[in-house]
């Protein structure tokens, strides 16, 4: 009978050693589904450097970007050419540029860049195209100076919203979020913090676009400091 159960006993222990080593031995990984990936430089050469970006979630070859002094660029084909559209109706500094879900034909830009360094440029507000940017109105903000990020309502390309950080060299009354609801024709001001700090950035839940996240930004630039 002792050595029966010695015998049981022996195997229990045996299974539990076995369940302890599978427990510790690694899982296989994971292929890495980017492992295969390349960058490439897609130009243009002369567009300035770039604070904006997006594509078209519709159409994989086609995305727009904001050069910081180059105005507004497009391609339609992943970046192998480029076209300026901004040429003839604005220019200069571009913080933030959305293209609506619901209608890819129109397109929001914000002026004035966001990443605050030594030589940069204010801008004069937001423009807007309903063809995909072969023409553009003014649509309001001008003395919003800095733009750096504009959301538009996924379901509704009406509704837009614009986060001002304002001027950067000076208190400014003018900064907080902006909602419009009829296509840029009126903004009205959601959100205040103070003149000092400016809205610096803003994301919507992809799920539900009455919830957005907004930060704030207390800084300010001068001839020789930034703080």
């Amino acid at each position: 009978m002792r050595l029966i159960r010695l015998a049981a006993t022996l195997i229990i222990l045996s299974l539990c050693s076995i369940e302890i080593f599978a427990a510790q031995t690694p899982t296989a990984k994971a292929a890495d589904p980017y492992s295969g990936m390349q960058w490439r430089e897609v130009g243009p050469y002369r567009g300035g450097r770039a604070a904006s970006i997006t594509g078209v979630s519709s159409n994989p070859m086609l995305y727009y970007f904001g050069a910081t002094g180059g105005g507004m660029w497009k391609t339609v084909d992943a970046g192998g050419s480029w076209s300026n559209i901004s040429d003839g109706f604005f220019g200069g500094s571009i913080g933030a540029v959305a293209v609506a879900q619901s209608d890819p034909n129109v397109i929001y830009v914000g002026t004035g860049e966001g990443t605050i360094r030594g030589n940069m440029s204010q801008g004069d507000g937001i423009w807007k195209s309903s063809d995909a940017g072969r023409s553009w109105t003014f649509a309001g903000l001008p003395d919003s100076r800095t733009i750096p990020r504009i959301v538009i309502d996924p379901t509704d390309s009406e509704t837009a919203y614009a986060a001002v950080l304002g001027d950067v060299f000076a208190a400014s009354d003018a900064r907080g979020i902006y909602k419009t609801t009829d296509g840029a024709k009126t903004w009205r001001r959601v959100l205040f913090v103070n003149d000092r700090a400016g809205a610096d950035d803003l994301s919507m839940d992809p799920s539900n676009p009455r919830i957005l996240y907004a930060s704030s930004w207390r800084v300010q630039r001068g001839p020789n400091f930034l703080n």
